[in-house]
């Protein structure tokens, strides 16, 4: 299985790291032709509105729309969360549109108010390692959207069909497991397809 890190911005070696681990083959991704190639695709962390505007100028808003109107998977974490949302709190525009979840940029403040913890995560069995950074979260989520975790009552990860978001960065971790989970949906969307 190919999976791509989009690479406009943000961790994209260590996701690539993840990915391998969890038994895949990571792609670093910086043009739409090679999304052709992809089974699914990862947005990484980074700063929302600067990837939204350099996904725009490099022609993959539409791209990634089209990618998982072929019912291909795409993972969004921390800022890539916020670019699969259809709606973000405040006057900031949309960017992908393809997740029915409301989310608010930097929700639990400032750099100094990162933080690591443990996370139940639905169709996980054991917690996960979570690194929040200037993290968003998800404020509302539409009826077909899956809650998979919360912290302190508010969501952090959630799934909509071959959509997936998180709020930390799984990838700062040693815990590959949320990256596995991606891969399974790969695989699900691949059989179905098939």
């Amino acid at each position: 299985m190919k999976i791509g890190v989009l690479a406009l911005q943000g961790a994209v070696a260590e996701h690539i790291k993840m990915i391998e681990a969890a038994g895949g083959t990571g792609v670093i991704v910086k043009k739409t032709e090679q999304l052709a190639e992809l089974d699914g695709i990862i947005i990484p962390g980074g700063e929302s509105t600067a990837i939204g505007k350099l996904m725009r100028e490099y022609g993959f808003i539409d791209a990634i729309r089209s990618f998982h109107s072929e019912g291909k998977p795409v993972f969004g974490t921390c800022a890539g969360l916020i670019i699969l949302a259809d709606e973000i709190v405040g006057n900031e525009s949309a960017h992908l549109r393809l997740m029915n979840m409301k989310v608010q940029r930097n929700a639990f403040g400032r750099q100094r108010e990162s933080f690591e913890t443990e996370l139940a995560i639905k169709g996980i069995d054991e917690k996960v390692r979570a690194v929040f950074i200037r993290a968003p979260l998800i404020k509302e989520v539409g009826p077909e959207v899956d809650v998979l975790s919360t912290h302190n009552g508010e969501i952090v990860a959630a799934r909509q069909g071959s959509l997936l978001a998180a709020s930390f960065h799984p990838e700062l971790t040693d815990d590959y497991r949320m990256h596995e989970y991606f891969l399974d949906m790969v695989k699900e969307a691949k059989s179905s397809s098939v």
